[in-house]
């Protein structure tokens, strides 16, 4: 009989994995370091950086400095990166914006803000990861890419959900989540016949604090965004790292080019 558990393990599996110190990142991280894989962070926080392989517990993870918002030079580093270290598996979880993304609001949003967090998020994501293929393919490493979307990337947001809480919809992140996901098919089919498959993974609401501040979530929205999913919650990093580590692994090995949706059912209805 066939031991199906082996398909998940990543020994002798390289990975990095961009913003693999954030909320969803640490997760990640974790989950690939507990299948076996050897993981490489790339992330803009130095001080969690200095201190990887204790936060982590252990001596299979790596930390470099990398700010995506730097386009600039976010060519010349990551081909440097890549070429050296020869990745089986790239994913990209970082989270960049600017100071001022809490104005991307239908009332406060203006062209510089979204053109400079289309750049530094959607263009980064979509400029790193065709880099990575192209070395994928150069090398001939049958690799994996995995990029995270969001359920805004195919769906509008329901407004109701913010209603007696002082959070509001956001105009840019679906603009660029939404370029994620189809970035995302565009790739897997091209370099499918290079046996590289692309995946995106698209959490729905997750525990945690507010994006740019270290306040946790709203009561309210919390019930609000509960009372409209299916299983009357919100999801967990762990739920999302674990879709992550599926479409990472040999499982998953005929899948390439899908929006997996870890949403605890917000989607379906």
């Amino acid at each position: 009989m066939k031991n199906f558990l082996d398909k998940f393990k990543l020994k002798n599996k390289k990975s990095v994995i961009l913003g693999g110190l954030g909320l969803l990142g640490s997760s990640i991280t974790e989950a690939l370091l507990s299948a076996g894989s050897e993981v490489l962070i790339l992330d803009a926080d130095k001080r969690k950086g200095k201190n990887v392989k204790k936060f982590f517990n252990s001596s299979k993870v790596k930390f470099l400095f990398f700010d995506t918002s730097e386009l600039d030079t976010i060519d010349k580093k990551i081909n440097k990166i890549i070429n050296n270290y020869s990745p089986h598996i790239f994913i990209n979880c970082s989270y960049p914006a600017t100071k001022d993304w809490y104005k991307s609001t239908y009332k406060e949003n203006t062209l510089k803000i979204m053109r400079r967090n289309t750049d530094i998020h959607l263009n980064s994501y979509a400029w790193t990861s065709s880099c990575v293929a192209r070395i994928m393919k150069r090398k001939k490493i049958e690799g994996t890419i995995i990029l995270l979307g969001s359920i805004y990337g195919s769906l509008g947001q329901k407004m109701s959900i913010y209603k007696n809480t002082k959070m509001s919809e956001n105009m840019n992140y679906p603009l660029i989540k939404g370029g994620i996901i189809n970035h995302v098919k565009q790739l897997a089919s091209y370099y499918g016949k290079y046996n590289i498959r692309v995946n995106a993974v698209s959490p729905g609401g997750i525990k945690g604090h507010i994006k740019g501040s270290k306040l946790k979530q709203n009561k309210i929205f919390i019930k609000n965004y509960s009372d409209n999913t299916p299983l009357c919650r919100l999801g967990d990093a762990d739920e999302v790292a674990s879709a992550v580590l599926f479409l990472s692994s040999n499982a998953s090995s005929y899948i390439t080019g899908i929006n997996f949706l870890v949403d605890g059912g917000w989607s379906s209805i």
